[in-house]
């Protein structure tokens, strides 16, 4: 059987915090937007 270990780090422990943080991560700039009414580009001063 093949070595079932990822390479570089891309483990399936690492890949699923990743996703998890990721999800939040939008959740959070959608909840922001939303709250403010001003998009993500706006509030850093980009538009």
């Amino acid at each position: 059987m093949e070595n079932q270990q990822g390479k570089f780090g891309f483990t399936q422990f690492a890949e699923t915090w990743n996703g998890r943080l990721a999800m939040m991560g939008f959740v959070i700039g959608l909840a922001t937007e939303f709250l403010t009414g001003q998009g993500i580009l706006s509030q850093i001063g980009l538009m």
